[in-house]
Parts: C-alpha cells; sequence; structure tokens
C-alpha cells in the first residue's frame, strides 16, 4: 500500500508541476519557494532517473535561463551530478552519494509516506491517498 501510494503522490506532483506550480509541495512550503529548491524538490521526486538541462527547467516550472543562472551552484555543492550523454544532450541526476542529500531523501520518503499513511488511516477504504 505504501508503494501505491508513493507512486499516486508521484503523478500527482508531475500532474501538478506540468499543469501549474499553484498546488506546492511540502518540502517547498517548508523551505521556501526557490528555482533551487524547486530543482531539488522535483529530482528529490523523481529519485535516480537522469534528465537533461531543459527537462529539468520544464518540470521544476522554473525557466532554462534561471536553472542557467543557479547551475554553478548545483555542481559546486555536489547536488547534481552529470551521469551520462545521449548525442549532444548532457543528462544529470541528484547526486545520493552526497551526505546531505542522503539525509534529504530519506526525510522526504518518511514525510511522504507518512502523509499518505495519514490520510489512509483517515480513509481506510479510500486508496488514491488524495
Amino acid at each position: 500500500m505504501r508503494r501505491y501510494c508513493l507512486k499516486i503522490e508521484r503523478f500527482k506532483y508531475e500532474l501538478d508541476s506540468k499543469i501549474t506550480m499553484q498546488n506546492k509541495s511540502l518540502f517547498i512550503e517548508f523551505m521556501g519557494d526557490s528555482p533551487t529548491i524547486r530543482v531539488m524538490d522535483y529530482l528529490l521526486t523523481m529519485g535516480e532517473l537522469d534528465f537533461s538541462i531543459t527537462d529539468m527547467a520544464e518540470n521544476a516550472g522554473i525557466g532554462r535561463a534561471t536553472l542557467y543562472r543557479i547551475w554553478d551552484n548545483l555542481i559546486k555543492n555536489s547536488i547534481i551530478v552529470h551521469t551520462r550523454d545521449i548525442g549532444k544532450a548532457k543528462l544529470f541526476k541528484l547526486n545520493t552519494e552526497n551526505p546531505k542529500i542522503k539525509k534529504l531523501i530519506i526525510r522526504n520518503s518518511w514525510t511522504r509516506a507518512s502523509l499518505c499513511a495519514s490520510r489512509s488511516h483517515r480513509s481506510f477504504w479510500n486508496m488514491n491517498c488524495s
């Protein structure tokens, strides 16, 4: 059930980020709505997948120029790492070897799981965790 709820939460996040960024995640509400936090929130939600710079910007709800402005900080602080090249496109993912990122991953997954569990506890038969 936990895995099912996490998949639903991931789907909801993707849908919300593509339609509008009005529904902010708990991470963004807690940490503040900045471009760096939006990118980190997106990458935390998507897990081990890697993305091009354009995909990251679009799905995080920020402009590509804004992402380029914060790019050096993301690399310098080891938040993201280069994974591979496909043609001219360079793909990057969240640096899961960084100890600070590991803590964020654990807290983020715990928060999502507990939120989903509390919602399912209130409505046992409602499996969509909404």
